[in-house]
């Protein structure tokens, strides 16, 4: 009897073990679908916006309407910035992609500039007419690759899956059809850098790129990286601290340090610049609990974070809780005025207002000692740009940057509309209207606490 009930049970935990076993096997599976589907409609979307940009700029050659090549010109930005977006939610940041990368960006950026004039008193010049036909046949490269791509992996039934795994092993996949067929759409990009885009988009490109060369400082070895971190976290002995140089083709030159404490078991990510040992970015990984102290409190940690490791003065412009974290960001004060380029961000977790991250790339790259001009437009003349239903709460002085990446001064008016909080920045130096920006709900300004 006794035999006959344990062989029942062994029988019933068998199955339970075979169910859930199956059952995990069938969530993964679920799981790889998905992903796999999602590269797959990126890879479709990346070839549809690509061919829709090689007819839009032929489309510009053949027109004769200045009043038609403006719009027409600005889809072509567009396309660019969705082709962009395609190849982000495709696995190649461990593939060599930055040619075309830099093709479309440049693109995006010479027609945008183009289109935000009047082509009737400034109409396209040879030079600018030579550049599109130039980007006419290099995208036509690019499309002619991209196709052939598609449809060998359709021909082949190849998995994006396969091509992600095999990349972040370093190892050949069994068909290397989408990984020849993005490298030789690379090199058709290549024909991009002959082609003259101006003075104004060449500089615009420039400004994208963060560059950490203006820092002050010696090149800093490995462990000097780890003392850095020791210091920078006040961390104990008995924590494991692994380091490594950031690959090739990186924006900048750093050091990616992994820690581990077994006493929290939490494992923490950072970078810090090769030259001069400065903090780029802080990432803690670990469960935080429910929330136990205030965006309030959590905000004041953050404050005390940056005062001890940062010099500039730093005003907190915005606050948002997401599940048991706030995160806050800040920007440096120079006169009174803010400086939005030069921002970080602050994650503190509301267990136990530990910092769980910290991003200070944009100001490391932007951070200089600004001439703040006087302001040739009053703020009751700014004022009368708002929209007349718009109730101003708050006002400041800032610079931010525009679509161009120029710095502007402006005035920066906080308020409501209806229902809705919006930032609304005009310009300083003619009184235009540069950007309006729409809070989040939950979103509060938190400039004043």
């Amino acid at each position: 009897m006794i035999r006959t009930v344990l062989i029942a049970l062994l029988v019933v935990a068998i199955a339970g073990t075979g169910y859930w076993g199956y059952s995990e096997h069938q969530k993964k599976n679920a799981i790889l679908i998905q992903a796999e589907n999602n590269y797959q409609r990126a890879f479709h979307d990346l070839n549809f916006n690509v061919d829709a940009l090689h007819d839009k700029i032929g489309e510009t050659l053949a027109m004769n309407s200045r009043r038609q090549l403006s719009p027409t010109l600005s889809q072509v930005w567009r396309l660019t910035s969705e082709a962009h977006n395609n190849v982000g939610q495709l696995p190649l940041s461990l593939l060599p992609f930055n040619k075309t990368e830099d093709f479309l960006t440049k693109m995006g950026d010479f027609s945008y500039r183009v289109s935000l004039r009047d082509l009737e008193k400034k109409p396209l010049s040879d030079k600018e007419y030579s550049t599109l036909k130039s980007l006419y046949v290099n995208s036509s490269e690019i499309q002619n690759e991209l196709r052939k791509t598609e449809a060998l992996a359709s021909k082949k039934n190849l998995r994006w899956m396969d091509v992600e795994m095999a990349l972040a092993n370093n190892k050949q996949p069994d068909d290397n059809t989408i990984i020849d067929g993005f490298k030789t759409v690379d090199k058709s990009s290549e024909g991009y850098s002959q082609t003259d885009f101006g003075p104004e988009v060449t500089n615009i490109h420039n400004a994208k790129k963060r560059n950490v060369s203006k820092l002050k400082g010696e090149n800093i070895s490995r462990e000097d990286a780890k003392k850095l971190a020791i210091k920078f976290f006040q961390l104990k002995k008995n924590v494991r601290i692994s380091v490594k140089e950031t690959g090739k083709g990186s924006e900048y030159k750093a050091y990616s340090l992994t820690m581990y404490n077994p006493e929290t078991k939490a494992t923490t990510y950072m970078d810090v610049t090769k030259k001069g040992g400065y903090p780029l970015w802080v990432l803690q990984d670990r469960k935080v609990a429910a929330q136990k102290i205030s965006l309030n409190e959590a905000q004041k940690q953050a404050v005390s974070f940056l005062n001890l490791h940062m010099k500039s003065k730093m005003e907190v412009v915005s606050a948002n809780q997401y599940d048991n974290i706030g995160v806050f960001t800040f920007v440096n004060v120079q006169d009174g005025v803010r400086i939005y380029p030069d921002s970080v961000s602050v994650k503190v977790a509301l267990d136990n207002g530990d910092i769980m991250g910290y991003q200070g790339t944009d100001f490391l790259t932007s951070h200089h000692e600004r001439t703040i001009p006087p302001a040739k437009v009053s703020e009751k003349q700014a004022r009368t740009k708002l929209n007349p239903k718009f109730k101003m709460m708050e006002k400041h002085m800032a610079i931010i940057k525009n679509d161009v990446q120029q710095e502007i001064y402006c005035y920066e008016f906080l308020g409501v509309l209806g229902d809705e909080t919006y930032v609304i920045y005009v310009s300083a130096e003619n009184g235009d209207e540069e950007q309006v920006k729409k809070l989040k709900e939950g979103e509060p300004d938190y400039s004043s606490m």
